[in-house]
């Protein structure tokens, strides 16, 4: 389940540090198929605004994704891309989107329609997102939001449903 920006579409990627002195930047990745997304002329939409970045080359280095795109070629350019957020239009991999604001304040219920808190923040990881929980008792706990833990998003009731694993909601006591 990923993010989703408010021109319905998904976040890819957010960029990190630059890499070298040509332009290239670290990425942290959101896509499950970033081999397919990655591509030498590939266009993504940017948050915050920063027009759209065009993909001038890409490549994996010591296990960190590397991009370099059209409109930054120098290390100048690329540090003023930090923190930016890449989105581009959903593939079939990636069509069980959300909009982060629309989870915000969730309820989130067990399988059995059993309250476990409300959904207070959508964290984004290179492997799976997390929905972060307040839960009935006060404490903070961590979902990965994937469908065998999260099986059911239902923004019209206000309400997720979630299927954690015993001891899941009980980590960092």
């Amino acid at each position: 389940m990923t993010a989703m920006n408010a021109t319905n579409e998904v976040l890819i990627a957010r960029i990190g540090k630059p890499h070298g002195l040509r332009g290239e930047v670290t990425v942290q990745v959101h896509t499950d198929v970033p081999q397919e997304r990655f591509v030498t002329g590939a266009v993504f939409g940017t948050e915050p605004d920063r027009g759209e970045l065009t993909v001038r080359a890409a490549r994996v280095h010591n296990g960190i994704q590397l991009l370099a795109f059209e409109e930054a070629t120098d290390r100048t350019a690329a540090e003023g891309l930090r923190g930016t957020r890449l989105f581009a239009g959903a593939d079939d991999e990636e069509d069980d989107a959300y909009y982060e604001d629309d989870l915000i304040g969730l309820d989130v219920v067990d399988t059995s329609g059993g309250s476990l808190g409300k959904v207070v923040a959508l964290h984004p990881r290179p492997a799976q997102d997390l929905l972060e929980i307040e839960l009935t008792d006060g404490r903070t706990a961590y979902l990965p939001f994937v469908e065998e833990i999260v099986p059911e998003v239902d923004i019209d009731a206000g309400r997720v449903v979630a299927d954690p694993p015993p001891g899941l909601l009980e980590l960092g006591e």
